[in-house]
């Protein structure tokens, strides 16, 4: 996917020299007094709303849906036949605009130049270029083109809209309504600050997140296996009634915890991000083949270790995808630890639960502790059980607080 440089309203689009596509290269230049400065024969075919294919390309809408991220996601395939490209070099600007209908005086400019490798005249095949923006709720007009170094030109122009459904009007976005954004790709950048709820005892979370892919069986953890497991923790580390965070990041194929942060105001999502690159699927240990339930005595060790430690969180959460062990937690080895006076939750990141409907290992084990599991498919699911799962945790620290001896 290639993602394209925003401007808003502040950009010079002049003057920007990227590579070929393939390595995703992008600009992003701001001019002093916050003019856009198109030129004049590109300002003419985004504004002449006619469709063009002097370039013969297809361009292919992608209509708005909202991420796990709790963003709306909309762009745009281009398919360009290599005979048009043919020679021995050629370059291509995309330029397009996005305006929210509600506010046509506040146009959001794209733009990304490719330089394009020397291809041969009998060359059979299509090059395909992507881009991707965020957007706020709201209807918008696009105006795209493209031109090649001739000046031909293929300009496409069409409608979308980014709306939730009415059952899912409690939803609480990230991008305000009208908002046009470049797409936000990298997954562990920082969390922006949160103002948190002053008291006296801040509410303290403790999350165990197995980040493997939704293939239990795969031998690689692709982005889009982590960006559900990542949306998990920025909605909890988002979560005003929450003052500190403990995170544990494991992997049951290779049986090790590949991060730990102890009590902390603040997600380290960098920090975890760079954790998360050590995972390595496709090399199998010599040692864990030895072990006939390796796997269930690592999740059975890393239950007790964190049940059983010395700090006492709010509650614990579990998150990640099914985890099917061919042996299950032993009972008797979590009864010892049913005593503890926090709530237990399981968010299972499932796509599709119907290919799955049981339970996996970590959901038997949290039914010891008489936990809450949440079947987490969709964006809204999402929304809803973190709002359930916070809503339960206040409750019971507040019920808990309300019992405690005078002093």
């Amino acid at each position: 996917m290639i993602s394209v440089a925003m401007a808003q309203c502040a950009v010079w689009l002049i003057g920007i020299s990227l590579v070929c596509p393939r390595l995703g290269a992008q600009a992003l230049l701001t001019a002093p007094g916050g003019q856009v400065h198109v030129i004049g024969s590109d300002l003419a075919v985004l504004e002449a709303q006619e469709v063009r294919k002097e370039v013969a390309c297809t361009v292919t809408p992608e209509k708005p849906a909202l991420g796990f991220d709790l963003r709306f996601h909309a762009g745009f395939n281009v398919s360009i036949p290599l005979k048009e490209l043919a020679g021995d070099g050629n370059s291509l600007v995309i330029l397009f605009r996005v305006t929210p209908v509600d506010h046509p005086g506040e146009p959001s400019y794209f733009i990304e130049r490719y330089t394009v490798p020397k291809i041969a005249e009998d060359a059979g095949g299509e090059a395909s270029l992507d881009g991707t923006i965020d957007l706020g709720e709201g209807k918008y007009h696009v105006d795209w083109m493209m031109r090649d170094r001739t000046e031909s030109v293929c300009s496409f122009y069409w409608d979308m809209e980014a709306a939730l459904p009415s059952k899912d009007r409690d939803i609480k976005l990230i991008s305000p309504a009208g908002r046009v954004e470049a797409a936000h790709l990298e997954q562990f950048d920082d969390e922006a600050p949160v103002a948190r709820m002053l008291t006296p005892a801040p509410i303290t979370v403790k999350v165990l997140v197995n980040f493997a892919p939704q293939n239990f069986s795969s031998a690689a953890l692709r982005p889009q296996d982590t960006a559900a497991l990542v949306s998990i923790l920025r909605q909890i580390s988002r979560e005003p009634q929450f003052g500190r965070f403990s995170v544990v990041a494991f992997n049951i194929q290779e049986q090790r915890v590949l991060y730990r942060q102890e009590s902390a105001e603040k997600i380290d999502f960098p920090a975890l991000g760079e954790a998360l690159q050590s995972i390595k699927l496709g090399t199998v240990d010599t040692k864990r083949l030895q072990q006939k339930h390796g796997d269930t005595e690592f999740l059975t060790d890393l239950i007790q270790k964190e049940i059983g430690a010395e700090d006492h969180p709010d509650a614990l959460v579990f998150a990640g995808p099914k985890v099917m062990l061919d042996a299950s937690v032993p009972e008797d080895s979590l009864k010892p630890l049913t005593g503890i006076d926090y709530p237990v939750f399981y968010m299972n990141y499932a796509l599709n639960p119907q290919a799955v409907p049981w339970r996996d290992s970590i959901s038997r084990a949290v039914k010891v502790f008489r936990g809450t599991e949440y079947t987490i498919s969709k964006p809204r699911d999402l929304w809803f059980s973190i709002s359930e799962m916070v809503s339960r945790i206040v409750k019971l620290k507040v019920g808990r607080s309300s019992v405690l001896p005078a002093r």
